[in-house]
């Protein structure tokens, strides 16, 4: 069995390999630039909050409205982006940030925050689960061949992984600008979300150079995908949301926890643990993309997943936080190389012109399963004990590594089929 996808185009798009290389470079760009500002929000809005005096209730709710922000222009992209030239699109959804942040730094109280959080659409997770990439997962497939599309993917996240990093250490800026500068708190804050503001500025300059349209194809929306490719959609979106609620359960405020508890870790061991294991992540993308070439897309989704599911247990069992912290950058190696080779697959079984809806669903359903799963991770480490979400995720992930491989492994991409061009 093969994709939809092979009845189209081989090229989607008649662009030279030198114009394709230069849109990737400003896609690479714009993405690492949005991914340091993500980083730096992510970090000091919630402090910044507080900073202006509003309560623990006011801050939770600034931080959900951006949250909704980000949610409610994912679903515009998805319903009516098709309607507007991509970068258009990019432009306004770079814009928007910029203009919540100077409103963030113009007005004061919990309502106005919470305006400003909601247009700024900012990513409070330390991730950007927005709408930008969910546009950008689809386009990067029109730039490269079927053969390089895996390792496209694997640069663009590690980029956007290094970006969070790097974005992270931003936050210090505030403490840095008051010791250098002499300014107060409030106001060495203020400048930083300025730069906030520069770095989506910068990225949309860079948006700005694009061609109006890269895909040939003009996309279609939701209800207008092919009845070959809807079983497709929907059983990997619902394998994604199982997938999603697994990943959920270890998120990293929750991981952090547990070797807190567990092992009584300190705070700044910890944080090096994670800020290891990003690196890790990121080196893992890059061997992804490799690996993918020679044993295909599933096989890699799979063979990498698995491991990295399994050593949840290792990590339960461990008797010392140095045993524990050992599995755990184990498993941080592997746990990410699925998602440049997921992305890849995910474009390349539907036709060009459902790539759109494609993103967009998956992402609108893995956000959903993210977003549910902490709060009945608190109520199984309550009555199970601190394991229990640890556990709930490995069997969740298995669960989902299993469908997928029953599912699709018989749904090969155009360079996995006997004869495509490579």
């Amino acid at each position: 069995m093969v994709s939809p996808s092979d009845d189209a185009p081989r090229t989607i798009r008649a662009m030279s390999p030198h114009d394709s290389a230069r849109i990737r470079r400003i896609r690479y760009a714009a993405a690492f630039l949005r991914a340091l500002g993500v980083g730096l929000i992510a970090v000091l809005l919630g402090l910044y909050a507080a900073r202006m005096g509003l309560t623990a209730v006011e801050v939770g709710v600034v931080l959900s409205a951006a949250l909704w922000g980000a949610a409610a222009a994912a679903l515009a992209t998805l319903m009516v982006g098709t309607d507007y030239p991509e970068r258009t699109v990019l432009l306004v959804l770079t814009v928007l940030p910029v203009a919540g942040g100077a409103l963030l730094l113009a007005t004061e109280g919990a309502a106005l925050m919470s305006v400003a959080a909601f247009v700024g659409m900012f990513n409070v997770n330390g991730r950007d689960r927005g709408a930008i990439p969910i546009l950008e997962q689809a386009l990067f497939p029109a730039t490269t061949t079927h053969a390089d599309r895996t390792r496209v993917f694997a640069w663009y996240n590690v980029l956007l992984d290094s970006g969070y990093a790097v974005g992270g250490l931003l936050a210090a800026l505030p403490t840095l600008i008051e010791s250098w500068f002499g300014l107060g708190t409030l106001e060495a804050m203020r400048v930083a979300i300025a730069i906030f503001c520069g770095l989506y500025f910068a990225s949309a300059l860079l948006y700005s150079r694009l061609p109006r349209h890269t895909a040939g194809a003009s996309p279609v929306r939701l209800r207008d995908v092919s009845p070959e490719s809807r079983p497709i959609v929907t059983k990997i979106s619902l394998l994604f949301l199982v997938d999603a609620i697994g990943g959920g359960f270890i998120g990293t405020a929750l991981f952090a926890y547990f070797f807190a508890e567990r092992f009584g870790g300190a705070a700044a061991a910890i944080a090096v643990l994670f800020a290891i294991g990003r690196v890790l992540s990121a080196f893992g993308h890059l061997v992804a993309a490799w690996l993918a070439k020679r044993i295909g897309l599933v096989n890699t989704m799979i063979y990498t997943h698995v491991p990295s599911s399994l050593l949840l247990f290792t990590i339960i069992a461990s008797d010392s936080f140095a045993l524990a912290a050992f599995f755990f950058l184990v498993r941080e190696a592997l746990n990410e190389m699925d998602v440049p080779t997921r992305q890849s697959y995910v474009m390349a079984v539907v036709k060009p012109e459902e790539r759109l809806v494609m993103a967009g669903v998956t992402s609108l359903v893995r956000s959903g399963g993210w977003a549910i799963a902490p709060a009945i991770a608190g109520v199984l480490m309550q009555t199970g004990g601190l394991a229990a979400p640890l556990v709930a995720a490995a069997a969740l992930k298995l669960s989902y590594d299993a469908l997928l491989w029953r599912e699709f492994r018989r749904v090969r991409p155009p360079e996995e089929t006997a004869g495509s061009p490579r």
